[in-house]
């Protein structure tokens, strides 16, 4: 029991997760032969002494580099683990062959075909890392593997930035290497001073313009060689304004005030945390810079800066809107906004950028056509001053750096995936607190019999489809074999944080068995357990026969879920990988992750369990799930018990005990914590009129109460009668 409430309180523990110490190139690249990453390619060379690359070899001649994704990004899967995938890429910057060496993924392991992730590595050759490098690494489409979607996600982010490493170290299509790029720092000079007037600031420099007329575009689009498109060409005049669109960076304060005026450039000043910067944009024409997708969604879906490897695209809450500039010759502009660039994502305003314009036409009656024009962006050197060069950093020093960047990118990538997944977080906290607020008040709740069977029918009919089938959200015993493998190898919040809906349903576990034990996940949110029970309701509609095993063999039978667990629990102290392997016994990924499109033998083991569980209700979740078994290990921890008992239960009344799913509740009437699901169907039975004989009985007593006292007044010697006068007696 102290083990798992130590294992779930350790999640409230924050430590780094190292980068790989020493480079797994050298152990790996024997395992991969040279002609999988290159067409023709016979062997590798030696590795490098500057950098975790070999060279690889056709005729002698170097076609290609490869390299271990791992040696450059931290490339840790959901696992804990990382994900060595070995990629390989050519002089022009192209990969040309990507293989998943070695990995703990449980989802890769044992629940996708191999041919799915032979399919996934070839979709990235050909794959051009300067287009990458220009675009901020969204230049391609990313293949999802349904029911893999966080590591194909992790691959994808590890494949592009060591990539994109490698190619600038050893300047690979045109890429700046490394030493390059260290040239002399600037910063931005607060002193400087600005331009009085528009026309001045346009002609320093300071304001740069981006001008296209309807001619322009059409040819634009004329270029795609989509005839839809041609067809479908604006018909204004070819010199009319599409777009005139004009771009400053205001952070810097002489900027901001020749552009914005003293008041606006000062409101600037306050909304701009430490390390955040702002750029304004203007625009006219017939052409809206700012989309309609920040109509829909708070998306500004038609511009994005980028520079470099970095990409911003905004969104509502980094834009103000002004009403105007206030620079003296300032034309009128039909827009005029603000837009903040976040701190943490890489931008620096002494380098030169771009904003990017998506222009997009209809060419039919749901489809479109996309073409984009670039407004480029360099602040002039009036308004910097280089930098006193730093000190030469200690190797510590530069680890620590290359740790924070690592770090910067894993959290780009997890808030991503967060972004991404919105709807799906939204639903499970709608789930979670309809499934708080029914504890909380579960004599209300369970008040009306057939209410809360329909409400319970529909709530485990819920977690079954959205939170099951459609968001993957089913929790394993390999979860928690992964978490205590990173709390022994260095705990990162990173790795859990790659999952939404795992990760929110872990805490929620965890304060969850404080309160209620084990049966708020186990009775209500596991997708597994709520098909063992609509199958088994299906089944008694259909009136299959239903076992109640004898009280003795079903005693015996609850420690075996035990045993398994701890068996694969002492398996993962020695390999993680054969006790993700013998994990299988969770039919979880076959039933719920993949829907039962799976090799026969995992789907006969699901249909076996889901058959046995038509006539021994939740068969599995009594007998044989691990995860079950984990968390009732920590059962007894919790602070109350919420579940009210008469002290005739048990002696002489078993109707609980007898209609309790799991059979949890012992003949002498306790309730096991460690195996009750907390289906409330007992209290229903606590305030059920016509099922309970304590209640029966208390009614009764009740009603015999109301009515003696009318009867015994009524013959009461002591209680006077009316007296009948002579003149109201009649005669008969």
């Amino acid at each position: 029991m102290r083990f798992l409430a130590l294992l779930f309180l350790a999640l409230l523990s924050l430590a780094p997760y190292p980068l790989a110490a020493e480079p797994v190139l050298a152990d790996l690249l024997p395992k991969v032969a040279a002609a999988d990453l290159v067409a023709g390619a016979e062997s590798f060379g030696p590795i490098r002494d500057d950098a975790a690359v070999a060279p690889v070899l056709k005729g002698g001649e170097t076609v290609g580099w490869a390299f271990i994704t791992s040696d450059f990004v931290s490339t840790t899967g959901y696992s804990g683990k990382p994900i060595h995938t070995m990629v390989a890429v050519d002089a022009d910057a192209r990969i040309t062959g990507v293989k998943l060496v070695k990995h703990s993924e449980p989802i890769v392991l044992i629940g996708i075909p191999e041919a799915k992730i032979t399919a996934l590595a070839q979709s990235y050759v050909g794959l051009d890392l300067v287009a990458e490098a220009k675009s901020g690494g969204t230049s391609h489409d990313l293949e999802i593997i349904s029911g893999a979607t966080v590591t194909v996600m992790v691959i994808d982010d590890s494949i592009v930035r060591a990539g994109l490493k490698v190619a600038r170290r050893l300047g690979l299509g045109g890429l700046a290497p490394d030493a390059a790029t260290a040239g002399p720092a600037f910063e931005l000079n607060p002193e400087a001073t600005a331009a009085p007037d528009w026309m001045a600031l346009e002609g320093d420099g300071t304001l740069r313009r981006l001008s296209l007329d309807v001619g322009q575009v059409n040819a634009a689009f004329a270029a795609l060689g989509d005839d839809r498109a041609t067809a479908r060409a604006m018909t204004e005049a070819p010199e009319t304004t599409f777009i005139e669109m004009q771009a400053a960076l205001v952070s810097h304060p002489a900027v901001a005030k020749a552009i914005l005026g003293e008041g606006e450039a000062a409101n600037l000043t306050g909304w701009l945390q430490p390390g955040e910067h702002a750029i304004v944009v203007v625009g006219r024409g017939l052409y809206s810079f700012k989309g309609s997708g920040y109509v829909r969604g708070g998306i500004f879906d038609r511009i994005v800066l980028i520079q470099d490897d970095v990409s911003v695209r905004f969104r509502d809450k980094m834009h103000k809107r002004l009403v105007a500039v206030q620079a003296t010759g300032a034309p009128e502009f039909t827009e005029a906004d603000l837009f903040k660039i976040p701190a943490d994502v890489g931008f620096d305003p002494t380098k030169p950028f771009r904003l990017q314009l998506l222009v997009q036409r209809e060419v039919g009656p749901i489809e479109k056509l996309f073409t984009t024009f670039d407004l480029g962006y360099q602040l002039p050197a009036s308004y910097l001053r280089p930098l006193a060069p730093a000190p030469a950093a200690e190797p510590e020093a530069v680890d620590a750096v290359a740790g924070q960047d690592e770090m910067a990118a894993q959290q780009a990538l997890w808030k991503k995936i967060w972004q991404d997944k919105k709807p799906q977080i939204a639903g499970l906290s709608v789930l979670l607190l309809v499934l708080t607020a029914v504890f909380f008040f579960q004599s209300l709740a369970t008040r009306n019999a057939r209410a809360f069977f329909w409400f319970r029918i529909g709530f485990l009919s819920v977690t079954l489809v959205f939170l099951g089938w459609y968001a993957n959200a089913q929790l394993s015993v390999v979860n928690l074999m992964a978490l205590f493998g990173a709390l022994v190898e260095g705990f990162s919040w990173q790795a859990f944080l790659l999952d939404p809906l795992t990760f929110i349903l872990w805490f929620s576990i965890a304060a969850a068995l404080l309160f209620w034990g084990r049966g708020a996940y186990c009775g209500w949110l596991c997708p597994f357990g709520a098909l063992q029970e609509l199958t088994n309701r299906l089944a008694k509609a259909l009136h299959i026969p239903q076992w109640t095993l004898p009280w003795g063999l079903h005693e015996r039978l609850w420690p075996i879920k035990y045993m398994i667990f701890l068996g694969l629990f002492g398996v993962s102290l020695m390999s993680i990988e054969q006790a993700e392997h013998l994990a299988e016994v969770e039919p979880f990924k076959t039933a719920i992750v993949l829907k039962f499109v799976r090799a026969w033998p995992f789907v006969a083991y699901a249909a076996a369990l889901l058959i046995a569980g038509l006539f021994v209700e939740r068969f599995y979740c009594r007998y044989l799930c691990p995860l079950g078994a984990a968390l009732a290990i920590p059962a007894r921890i919790r602070m109350f018990d919420w579940l009210k008992r008469y002290k005739e239960c048990g002696s002489p009344c078993q109707t609980c005990a007898n209609q309790c799913m799991v059979q949890a509740i012992h003949p002498t009437g306790e309730i096991n914590p460690n195996e009750c699901l907390n289906c409330l169907h007992c209290q229903v039975l606590y305030q059920s009129k016509t099922l309970c004989p304590v209640v029966i009985k208390t009614l009764k007593r009740r009603d015999a109460v109301a009515a003696s006292p009318a009867r015994d007044l009524r013959n009461h010697p002591n209680v006077s009668k009316p007296r009948i006068s002579p003149e109201s007696q009649t005669t008969n």
